[in-house]
């Protein structure tokens, strides 16, 4: 790519983002009938952050009912724009709240109650919501009734859910001595009262504690994890009929119910169970689910509809919000190699351009051919093929043990690869490296899967991030396994040697390909938080976000980044080595490299949701926030691999997309997940 071209295309991304990001703004404030603000504000836990969505006609003078909806673990408030975009263009004040530990938000270290999981995780949760109650209560532009209670509804999703559901349990048990209740309604979606439960509000207490109340369930039918039938074992990614069970029954306060039905409780209240045919992640990026949160309030606030649109719960803009911050998505990634190039034009920096050997002539030989087409789907499906067990970080079960033991009997071979080397007439050396390489990926290899890492949550402080670390060190591990005794077997004879990866380079274009990759990441997030300071925007597509983030996750970055660049340095070998032929020039090169870093988990995901949807059980039943997390996963991997083909072709240096996307992939994974901060 020439400088000219560079320019050009560096243009189209940047107007792609600014175009994106102005019509994703238009969307989120309803077209311009809110204003959209991020806040913060202190409470007896900690710091709380949100969006505040204020329509123009609130105020003191105007209150209006209001809803403060939450995100589930992992996630961050904009999981809950549609919710929040289709309720305040109606007319209602909404809060989208970080919960504790989660966005911008941060609980008090003196909260946390251990350093093991349980005692990390169940800090954010409890108090998130109701925190969030006291603070809006206390706001001018929030409507009480005539006695002082609060018009406020509480909707969470999953460990949202729960926050709401104690949220509601802890405004009874204030409003006991105080006479007045703050929250007026409650919609949960995709939460049951499995973790209420932990802390005694069970499906009986909380309907106990309903006093007159107006509260609804979104419980989905292919719900990975909540609304289980107690008589069905064997995994939770299954099909759910939530009313027919006792909790769902209970809530109801009926022997026998149907679900989306409205019934009336005996304490005066109201409640509803909708069921959709979706599953978890599913909820907050549905039509169905946000037109059944818009007929839950109008329906809860019938009585204060003053200055609330009539408009019918199928109007609904909040898709284009996210179609526009794709496209901003994409121009944020299209400008990423034209940056990286740019820079490589000044002093210094050119460094990181290296001669690109030339592209191999494609394989003729037909057995040739068909055995780099078995090594190459065996590449692409082994790390798929075990993510379940190293997910689970099950070193005992069955799928690691076959795992260690292969590596080991690999490992056995390298040695005698060693041993054939020294008698080899003709490439000796490149039989001994490939061999050692071989050694060294498979005894490496079965100590991972016999020692499991990130194991220590006081130092690794993002748990979801620890799985996946887990699974990217054992895949890189599995990839350098792969191409070693594919070196050994096949290529060093035909006279290839590490140049062949692309890893031969001089320190110092190793060197600046790191200041490349580093300084390429700043300008691309820093053009996010203008983004966000001035838009309220982000880049995002359903689960799958580059978003801002606060100083104070920094130092978990700097511990992640070394194992995801060994990954993407090993990914970015795997790439050049099948790639850099002339036959893979173009598109179809493209489409290879995606397929190396993301086609085993896409074949992995479309396996198992293809089965749940038509049996009712997913191929891997127990596999609920795994399946989940692959989904962003795709996206996530499949960029990577064309930034690391984009770049190595333009700089023959494979180190500076590995680097790059290292620090990218590292900054962006853990700003949008848990962090404990202590």
């Amino acid at each position: 790519m020439k400088k000219k071209a560079e320019v050009k295309v560096l243009c189209i991304a940047l107007c792609l983002m600014l175009l994106g990001s102005i019509l994703a703004m238009v969307m989120n404030t309803g077209v311009f009938a809110t204003s959209v603000k991020r806040i913060s504000f202190d409470t007896a836990n900690g710091t709380l952050s949100g969006l505040l969505y204020l329509p123009k006609d609130a105020s003191a003078e105007n209150p209006k009912p209001t809803v403060i909806v939450t995100h589930g673990y992992l996630n961050s408030a904009e999981m809950q724009d549609a919710n929040a975009i289709e309720l305040s263009r109606r007319g209602y004040v909404v809060l989208a709240l970080d919960m504790y530990d989660h966005g911008h938000s941060k609980v008090n270290s003196e909260v946390y109650t251990g350093t093991d999981f349980f005692g990390l995780w169940s800090t954010f949760w409890i108090h998130s919501m109701y925190d969030a109650v006291q603070y809006m209560y206390e706001q001018p532009y929030v409507l009480k009734d005539e006695a002082g209670n609060g018009i406020i509804g509480v909707t969470g999703h999953s460990m949202g859910g729960f926050s709401s559901t104690m949220a509601l349990a802890l405004d009874e048990q204030d409003a006991a001595s105080t006479g007045i209740r703050k929250i007026y309604a409650g919609l949960t979606e995709g939460s049951d009262f499995s973790y209420s439960g932990l802390l005694g509000i069970t499906a009986d207490v909380a309907d106990a504690a309903g006093g007159g109340r107006i509260m609804g369930k979104v419980a989905a039918h292919y719900d990975e994890f909540f609304f289980n039938n107690p008589e069905e074992t064997g995994g939770t990614v299954r099909y759910k009929d939530y009313v027919a069970t006792p909790d769902g029954l209970t809530f109801l306060q009926q022997s026998s119910a149907q679900a989306n039905t409205w019934y009336d409780t005996s304490d005066g209240g109201k409640r509803i169970i909708y069921e959709p045919s979706q599953t978890h992640p599913w909820n907050h990026f549905s039509r169905t689910t946000t037109g059944y949160a818009i007929e839950f309030y109008n329906t809860a606030f019938a009585s204060y509809q003053s200055g609330i649109k009539a408009l019918d719960a199928s109007s609904q803009i909040w898709m284009w919000k996210e179609f526009f911050e794709l496209i901003a998505l994409i121009g944020f990634v299209v400008a990423i190699v034209p940056i990286a190039m740019l820079l490589m034009q000044l002093p210094f920096f050119k460094e990181a351009k290296t001669a690109l050997p030339a592209p191999g002539e494609a394989q003729t030989d037909p057995g040739k051919r068909f055995a780099t087409l078995a090594v190459l789907l065996l590449a692409i499906a082994l790390p798929a093929l075990f993510f379940e067990a190293l997910w689970d970080a099950d070193t005992t079960g069955a799928g690691l043990t076959i795992l260690r033991y292969g590596a080991l009997l690999l490992a056995i071979g390298g040695i005698a690869g060693v041993l054939f080397a020294r008698k080899a007439q003709e490439h000796q050396k490149a039989y001994t490296i490939g061999s050692c390489v071989v050694i060294c990926a498979g005894l490496l290899l079965a100590l991972v899967t016999k020692v499991p890492m990130y194991q220590n949550l006081a130092f690794w402080t993002a748990p979801s991030v620890n799985s996946v670390a887990y699974w990217t060190v054992a895949a890189a591990l599995i990839s350098l396994l792969v191409m070693g005794v594919v070196f050994v077997a096949m290529k060093a004879k035909e006279g290839s040697t590490f140049a062949s990866y692309g890893v031969c380079v001089p320190v110092k274009s190793a060197l600046a390909g790191f200041c490349t990759a580093l300084v390429t990441v700043v300008i691309v997030f820093a053009l996010l938080f203008i983004v966000d300071a001035i838009f309220k925007t982000d880049f995002r597509i359903w689960t799958f976000a580059f978003k801002t983030f606060d100083a104070n996750i920094l130092p978990a970055v700097l511990k992640y980044l070394p194992t995801f660049f060994v990954f993407y340095l090993i990914s970015s070998a795997s790439i050049f080595v099948n790639t850099n032929t002339a036959s893979l020039q173009g598109i179809k090169g493209y489409l290879l490299a995606m397929a190396l870093n993301a086609g085993g988990i896409l074949v992995w995901l479309i396996r198992q949701y293809g089965t749940l949807f038509a049996t009712g059980v997913a191929a891997h039943p127990n596999a609920a926030l795994s399946g989940i997390v692959l989904v962003a996963m795709v996206p996530t991997l499949a960029i990577a691999a064309i930034i690391s083909k984009a770049l190595y072709q333009r700089s023959g240096n494979i180190w500076t997309p590995a680097f790059l996307n290292a620090m990218l992939m590292t900054v962006m994974t853990v700003a949008n997940t848990t962090v404990y901060l202590k």
